[in-house]
């Protein structure tokens, strides 16, 4: 029989046997490209390229242990790798692009071509990318802390951001976009704390803000912590703002301002897309003499006004990325010098005014309560200057991804995994640190 001539590292070759044919065919550069199309998983040999056909389904090549400047190449048979891709693992501790993580391709008539440099990089090549994960989020800052003093507003609640099922974010804000993980690669998540309440105060020239609560991370996403409410004592201590030290804090929701015989006053601002402002005060000094509610992740806070005067916090927002539906991230109500009623946190998690109630025959003192744990719900503003403010209530991240995935938690993280019909969910609740994905 004649043979076939095939060129070969630009030369002509007519010494290629019938039995070489059958194996397979020399190219350029020692490649031996074989003759059986493969249609299912199999482990690649070194210098051999591969016709790879995944019109019915994605397929995994396992790559050989390496030696420095061995090939091999994967061609896409049918124009098929962006509908059913590729995926490249590695042998054992070899690396592939200087890493341990699969890479895949799923461009359509990419042809792969896979080069051995050492133990560090490993095979490197061209037309190949990290494999990635859908995931979606809910991430809550902590919220503001609340005040001592009377008339003093609640604390904000934590910034409030989502992507799962078009479910919305905070402050008014629509569903964000879930994120694409890389496998293989750390991504940072921090649950943020509430923040503290201020100190008992026992005179007006020893007035202090609480804290603000502290922001809440998932990789690229940044909830901002709740503003602190603010104190009628705050007005001629530690850091004034220059509105007289009584107006509420910025944060994810703003905190709401302290009462005090002065000009109308607005609360703290919120963050967009995180959280509301906190309540204010419209130029009101009358009984029963109650601080602007905490701004909340789905409404504002109360502000006090001749017919409203009680601060009530504002409410939460509900999700159901956990798998029920569950509301976070309410607002703090203020607190009250002269009351019978108490302002209400906002629903998710805000802590309720204190107040104090003040009669001819008898004095009375109700505490405020602290934002809810896991919520970023803001604190409630107390009505009592000698009682410390309460802390706003710590924040939350939750990651809702396939079940085919596995995350691994790194030191620093309390996290627990459950499955919900399809998808993992993870619910971190304290701490810093990395986290991958598998």
């Amino acid at each position: 029989m004649a043979l076939t001539k095939v060129k070969t590292g630009g030369l002509t070759d007519g010494s290629v046997t019938a039995a070489k044919l059958a194996a397979g065919v020399l190219t350029g550069g020692g490649t031996n490209w074989q003759s059986t199309i493969q249609t299912a998983d199999f482990t690649a040999e070194a210098s051999k390229g591969y016709f790879v056909n995944t019109t019915s389904g994605s397929i995994t090549v396992t790559l050989p242990a390496g030696v420095v400047g061995e090939e091999i190449i994967l061609q896409d048979y049918a124009g098929t790798f962006d509908t059913n891709k590729i995926t490249i693992t590695a042998n054992g501790s070899e690396k592939i692009q200087g890493g341990t993580a699969n890479k895949i391709c799923n461009t359509e008539n990419a042809l792969v071509r896979l080069v051995y440099q050492d133990a560090i990089q490993g095979w490197t090549g061209d037309n190949i990318a990290s494999e990635s994960a859908v995931v979606n989020y809910l991430v809550i800052a902590g919220g503001g802390g609340g005040p001592s003093g009377y008339q003093a507003g609640g604390g904000g609640a934590g910034g409030y951001r989502a992507s799962y099922n078009n479910e919305a974010s905070g402050g008014g804000g629509s569903s964000e976009n879930s994120i694409d993980v890389n496998i293989g690669t750390s991504y940072t998540v921090t649950v943020g704390a509430g923040g503290a309440g201020g100190p008992a105060l026992n005179a007006i020239t020893s007035g202090s803000y609480p804290g603000n609560g502290s922001n809440s991370v998932f990789a690229t996403v940044t909830s901002i912590g709740g503003g602190a409410g603010a104190s009628y004592w705050n007005g001629t201590g530690n850091n004034n703002d220059g509105d007289g030290g009584n107006k509420g804090r910025d944060g994810g929701s703003g905190g709401g301002t302290g009462l005090r015989q002065m000009n109308a006053l607005a609360g703290g601002s919120g963050t967009t897309n995180q959280g509301y402002a906190g309540g204010g005060i419209d130029a009101v000094y009358q009984s029963p003499y109650g601080g602007g509610g905490g701004g909340g992740a789905g409404a504002v806070g109360t502000t006090i006004t001749s017919s409203t005067l009680l601060g009530h916090g504002g409410n939460g927002v509900s999700s159901t990325i956990t798998g029920s539906a569950v509301t976070r991230a309410g607002g703090g109500g203020g607190g009250c010098y002269d009351g019978t009623n108490i302002a209400n946190g906002g629903s998710g998690g805000g802590g309720a005014g204190g107040k104090l109630r003040i009669s001819a025959s008898n004095t009375t003192a109700t505490a405020a309560t602290a934002g809810s744990v896991n919520t970023g719900g803001g604190a409630g503003g107390e009505g009592i200057n000698n009682t410390a403010g309460k802390a706003g209530g710590s924040g939350i991240v939750i990651l809702r991804y396939p079940n085919t995935r596995t995350i691994t938690i790194g030191s620093g993280l309390t996290g627990t995994t459950a499955t919900v019909g399809s998808d993992k969910v993870t619910t971190f609740t304290e701490g810093t640190g990395n986290i991958q994905f598998n």
